[in-house]
Formats: C-alpha cells, sequence, structure tokens
C-alpha cells in the first residue's frame, strides 16, 4: 500500500463517510441549505486560506527539492488566488465585502485549525507537514468529485461545487499525493504523520459542522 493509501485508510476514511454524509453537504445538493450558513462558510474558508497559504509556504521551505519547494510555493500563491476570487465572485453574490470578512474574524474551529497546521508546519519535519496540509487538498477533492454527480439547483453552490471537482483542481492533488508517496520516514516519524493526518482530517468535519451551526465563541 502507498504511504497516501495507509494514511487514508486510518485517518481519513471514516471521517470521509461523516462529511458528505452531513447536512451541510446534503443541503448544498439538494439546494435546502440556508444561505447564511454558506455565508458563514465562505467568509470562514477565506480566513482559512490565507493561513493555508503561509502553511504552505512553510511547507516549501522544510521541502529537500526544488520541484517540490517550486510546487509547494505555487500552491501557497493559488490559495491567495482563491481567496482573491471568492472576494470577487462569491463574497459580493453574498452580500459581503472583504471589510464584512475582516470584521466577523476566525470563528472557533477556523481558529484551531488554522493554529494546528501553522505550529505542524512551523515546528514539524517536512514529512509531517506535509501530512498535516494534505487533507484539506485530498478531502476538497473528493467532496468536490462527489458533489459533481449530483450539482446543485442553487447557482451559488453549483459555482462552488464546480471549482473543487475541477480537472485543474484533480492535477494539484495527485501531485501532492505523488510527493507524499515518495516520502522516506522512519517509524516514528511515521507514527507522527499519522497523527497529524488524523487530526486536520477531523478539523476538516468541524470545518463544514462549524458552518452548519453558525459557530460563534461563546463569549466576548
Amino acid at each position: 500500500m502507498t504511504f497516501s493509501g495507509e494514511l487514508w485508510d486510518r485517518g481519513a476514511a471514516s471521517v470521509y463517510d461523516e462529511i458528505v454524509r452531513h447536512p451541510f453537504i446534503t443541503g448544498l445538493t439538494d439546494g435546502t441549505l440556508d444561505h447564511d450558513a454558506f455565508r458563514y462558510f465562505i467568509v470562514q474558508d477565506s480566513h482559512y486560506l490565507r493561513a493555508y497559504s503561509r502553511a504552505l509556504s512553510l511547507v516549501a521551505g522544510r521541502a529537500p527539492d526544488e520541484d517540490a519547494v517550486s510546487m509547494f510555493a505555487l500552491h501557497a500563491a493559488n490559495a491567495i488566488a482563491v481567496e482573491r476570487s471568492l472576494h470577487s465572485s462569491l463574497l459580493g453574490s453574498l452580500g459581503l465585502t472583504t471589510a464584512d470578512v475582516d470584521a466577523a474574524g476566525s470563528g472557533p474551529t477556523t481558529t484551531a485549525y488554522m493554529s494546528y497546521l501553522t505550529a505542524v508546519c512551523a515546528t514539524g519535519t517536512y514529512a509531517e507537514a506535509v501530512a498535516a496540509v494534505l487533507p484539506c487538498y485530498w478531502i476538497y477533492r473528493d467532496v468536490g468529485r462527489e458533489l459533481l454527480k449530483r450539482s446543485s439547483p442553487d447557482p451559488l453552490y453549483r459555482q462552488w461545487i464546480e471549482t473543487y471537482g475541477s480537472e485543474e483542481f484533480d492535477e494539484v492533488v495527485e501531485s501532492v499525493l505523488a510527493v507524499t508517496d515518495g516520502l522516506d520516514v522512519g517509524a516514528a516519524e511515521r507514527q507522527r504523520c499519522h497523527q497529524h493526518f488524523a487530526m486536520t482530517c477531523r478539523y476538516e468535519w468541524m470545518f463544514w459542522d462549524a458552518a452548519y451551526h453558525k459557530l460563534d465563541w461563546p463569549v466576548g
């Protein structure tokens, strides 16, 4: 089994099943999802993408070869490009501005997820950093594929689905999976990679769930 397959089987398979059954996801495809929940999701995704770009830059800085440095640096830049495209399309369609995103701030789940990713990418090994950022690539790609089969009667939701279910994004994910399968990790480091991969998979589910419930800080 490939290393990526091992990571998925042990850390993602059951979580992914819960994600595709989550009412946020099913509400996207049947069009019943509350627009306020989608608005919350897009705002939080904007904050997350900024942090994810920084995390990918840290991965690039730890990469052992020029091809991986170039790839992760490009992906870091693309994460910012996606975040900016949200501002120009989905945010506007939802009646939001960049100022609204900044004023809303990052919610509890978003803050925890961003903090965990940054900590692993800044203090862990290169392999640990790759394992930590991988679920965002992989789960989004597979969710996009699944949702493309169903589409959505809501044009806003359909636009989002078509972004992450695209062939271009599939190529990006496959390139990261190839890097993952080429990692040379010892037993102890392998276990840490499993832990980080499983943790960020959980955060992926929590991100959808926080949006569905429009989770806010309990005090302050």
